[in-house]
């Protein structure tokens, strides 16, 4: 009988994915926590409208328009999921390489 350990998802991650979901026409860029009471966490989900002008013209903001970033935050490349996935740099982040931690045992192990 083997036993797995259950990973718990970070909440600013599943706001995103809810607010994503709930709006598809916009992109989903970062959030951050804003507080809590004893049931909640509630956090701020900064989105963006592709189709606005204002945006397609920003060139540190465009980048976002590209087909390529749609649902960016059910695919774990926001900051949340990043940090859920255990994407990073340094020691901390060494089982990851590979871009998973399944990628990352298979190449060991097979």
């Amino acid at each position: 009988k083997q036993w797995y350990q259950r990973r718990v998802p970070i909440t600013a991650g599943v706001a995103e994915e809810r607010v994503g979901r709930a709006y598809g026409g916009l992109r989903v860029l970062n959030s951050y926590w804003v507080g809590q009471d004893a049931v909640y966490k509630y956090y701020e989900v900064i989105c963006v409208d592709p189709a606005h002008k204002a945006v397609r013209r920003d060139a540190r903001l465009n980048w976002i328009c590209n087909a390529v970033h749609k649902h960016r935050e059910l695919r774990g490349l926001t900051s949340a999921g990043r940090k859920n996935r255990g994407v990073g740099k340094g020691h901390r982040h060494a089982k990851v390489i590979g871009s998973s931690r399944r990628a990352n045992w298979k190449r060991r192990n097979t």
